[in-house]
């Protein structure tokens, strides 16, 4: 796909900058990630050429120095809380980073569980990582927080949370989603750290919003989409007007909490150095586009993607219409309606036109190929063949998976596993690919084009099953549904 993102050049200037902020403190800095530190699908769809790593690989200049501290909220752990883009749960997905950040050479001998009031299933969750040799500390819910500045800011507040032991000079704060408490957990540490003699300081990299775009920028408005539940709101940061004169965007919830860090500040050091939320930020991210328009689609497209997607949760009973609403105040905000997703348009035309459920693809070049749904195959399923067939100069009228072969893979679905659909899904519709392939040359040609699928955009007029949802997100296929149940 087209890149909109210089990701070399964001690389080099946001190591500089993180550089420079590391030798602003004096023997330790709390360095807080927002968002995703490894995996931020979410910054790689709204920045063509952004590597969902990248973050990861700028830190991996520093691992020597660097130790990394995963946070989790005992109330994410209570309710089960997914991540939606790779379907586990946060507290599985603790695990997941500390193995990916060990296997890169990072020190992560810490978890942190953040907003614990007692909760059974964060103690459990606690003996479990003890088991496993991990380090597990509480942190408190403070009454009050983030407003109650005198409570946080005492011994029955930060004072009340357990010190996590470090032993590196740079402590890089992660967790597995948005809301888990990471700046507490920072702010935290540096009441904890001056009660010990130790100088710390404090630094945030936010990838979103992004500070010196507009406040309703598209890519501003893709994160409030992806925030949704969150009830997050970008803002223009009034201290940073007020210091400064200039317009900078940041949220609601670093803010709230700015007299908080200041407070802290000014007992540890005598001042902040910090005027602005914003000052707190080291994001390079806005001075790394190469192609503003393209970004500006693609984020566009992440809002629309985020409204199917909270419809979808809506109808099968997730959530209620909150969320709805603020993603559909979000896309009138950028002047966008589901109509503006090309494929959407197509399959539901392709549904209008044989009476069944369709689904339709946008490629690369923005050929837009649909199906339906058969006796034989589900519309997914259908998809993945004409695209493949297409890509790969295969006729249309080309049968790829001859009857034979699919009949009795529908009779063991029915009559053996004692399914109610017999049609083929994704994953089926690929194997009985891959058996013909040795034999078969158009098989094999069409398997072949499965990676130029990654990053092309698929809407299907009814809910997928978990199976072909998963499907489309190991091919990278950017995959929306309407909230229509089966």
């Amino acid at each position: 796909m087209k890149n909109g993102f210089d990701n070399e050049k964001y690389l080099k200037i946001q190591t500089e900058r993180i550089r420079e902020r590391i030798a602003q403190f004096g023997d330790k800095l709390y360095l807080e990630f927002g968002g995703k530190l490894f995996d931020d699908n979410h910054a790689s769809r709204v920045l063509p050429g952004f590597a969902p790593d990248a973050k990861l690989k700028m830190l991996s200049q520093m691992a020597d120095s660097a130790e990394i501290v995963i946070v989790i909220s005992a109330v994410d752990i209570e309710k089960n809380k997914v991540r939606s883009d790779l379907g586990i749960t946060y507290d599985m997905d603790v695990l997941r980073l500390r193995e990916v950040f060990t296997s890169r050479g990072f020190l992560v001998n810490s978890v942190v569980i953040t907003h614990y009031n007692g909760q059974s299933s964060a103690d459990s969750y606690r003996k479990k990582l003890r088991r496993m040799g991990i380090k597990v500390y509480y942190h408190h819910t403070i009454e009050g927080y983030p407003n109650n500045v005198a409570l946080i800011d005492s011994e029955e507040g930060f004072g009340k949370n357990d010190y996590v032991e470090t032993s590196r000079p740079l402590v890089v704060v992660t967790a597995p989603g948005p809301g888990s408490g990471k700046m507490a957990v920072c702010l935290s540490q540096l009441y904890q750290e001056h009660k010990r003699g130790i100088k710390a300081g404090y630094a945030k990299f936010e990838t979103f919003p992004i500070w010196n775009l507009p406040l309703k920028h598209p890519l501003n408005l893709a994160y409030e989409a992806a925030t949704a539940d969150l009830n997050d709101i970008n803002m223009i940061d009034p201290f940073h007007l007020e210091a400064y004169g200039q317009t900078a965007v940041n949220y609601n919830r670093d803010i709230e909490i700015f007299p908080v860090l200041n407070s802290l500040f000014e007992g540890i050091y005598g001042e902040n150095p910090y005027k602005s939320p914003t000052d707190m930020g080291v994001n390079m991210i806005g001075y790394c586009m190469s192609d503003e328009q393209l970004c500006c689609k693609a984020a566009c497209d992440e809002i629309i993607r985020r409204y199917f997607g909270a419809l979808c949760k809506l109808a099968s009973g997730d959530l209620n219409e909150a969320e709805v609403n603020k993603i559909s105040l979000v896309m009138k905000q950028a002047r966008i309606s589901v109509e503006d997703r090309k494929c959407v348009v197509a399959a539901r035309q392709r549904q209008a036109h044989t009476g069944t459920h369709a689904s339709a693809i946008e490629l690369e070049d923005g050929t837009l190929i649909s199906a339906q749904t058969s006796d034989l195959l589900g519309p997914s399923a259908a998809l993945l063949l004409n695209a493949t067939k297409h890509l790969a100069g295969i006729p249309h009228q080309e049968k790829l998976i001859p009857q034979w072969l699919i009949e009795p893979i529908q009779k063991t679905k029915v009559d053996y596993l004692h399914g109610h659909n017999p049609r083929l899904h994704t994953d089926e519709v690929l194997v009985a690919l891959s058996v013909l392939s040795p034999t078969d040359e158009n098989c094999r040609k069409a398997l072949n084009q499965l990676p130029r699928l990654k990053g092309c955009q698929v809407h299907s007029t009814v809910m997928l099953s978990e199976v072909d949802t998963k499907t489309f997100k190991k091919l990278g296929i950017d995959l929306t549904c309407d909230p229509q149940l089966k």
